[in-house]
């Protein structure tokens, strides 16, 4: 059997999957789950992932959950270049202090703008205070800031010379809100030549293929059904209002 991978291109974590793999001329199967269709709570997905989210992976009766697990065992399996996850134990500590922090800082943000901007109004119909906006940007500003300041700092890329995960996992994070119209790269120089140098590590037309869909979600929305996503609209609100 093939190996499997559970992905939505409209997250940020599958992104990050989807290039590796396709990086690195890994085979797998792309297994397609829709989450504004609600298809991650389908049954036959919930034996996959009883977390029910993407991206997910089945290799034979091997089932993983989780971006960076993913990640790191396709890396291993499938012997990648060390730059991915350095054998250097500074150069790897750099890499994993990266994915330490990003899940409560840069994805929280990032995801809060893509939802205030675009899906809130958009698909929920609801106003958005500009006071909670104005917050949010403030946020990932400061996010932004991190990465550049204390991430990045005068290196080509975050672990060094080379494109590791780290950066892998940033540039797709960074990307969420720039797809909801905010370019956060306007005025940062030293993130956009980043920026340029991991579109560059990664090539233009994968990097392209697999922000096709967050680059043109505010055409995509118009053709969302609405009423399908209103059965998660309180646990929507929860998160983001």
């Amino acid at each position: 059997m093939a190996l499997e991978l559970y992905l939505d291109l409209f997250s940020q974590p599958c992104r990050s999957v989807y290039i590796f793999a396709k990086k690195n001329n890994i085979p797998f199967e792309f297994k397609k789950i829709s989450l504004m269709d609600g298809e991650q709570y389908q049954e036959e997905f919930g034996k996959i992932n009883m977390i029910r989210k993407v991206p997910a992976l089945r290799d034979g009766d091997f089932c993983l959950a989780e971006s960076i697990a993913i990640l790191l065992y396709l890396a291993e399996k499938f012997n990648t270049p060390d730059f991915w996850y350095p054998a250097d134990a500074q150069q790897r500590a750099r890499v994993t202090e990266y994915l330490s922090w990003q899940h409560m800082a840069i994805r929280s943000h990032g995801s809060k703008i893509f939802w205030l901007k675009i899906m809130i109004p958009k698909i929920l119909g609801m106003d958005v205070p500009q006071e909670k906006m104005d917050t949010a940007v403030e946020d990932l500003k400061g996010s932004l800031k991190l990465i550049e300041e204390k991430f990045i700092q005068d290196r080509p890329f975050i672990a060094g010379k080379h494109i590791s995960l780290a950066d892998l996992v940033a540039i797709v994070e960074i990307m969420q809100p720039v797809g909801a119209g905010l370019d956060v790269f306007e005025g940062q120089p030293r993130l956009s030549a980043w920026r340029d140098r991991v579109q560059d590590a990664i090539g233009k037309e994968l990097f392209d293929d697999a922000h096709q869909i967050i680059m043109s979600t505010q055409e995509i929305i118009r053709t969302v059904d609405v009423n399908k996503l209103q059965i998660f609209k309180p646990k929507i609100l929860r998160l983001f209002m």
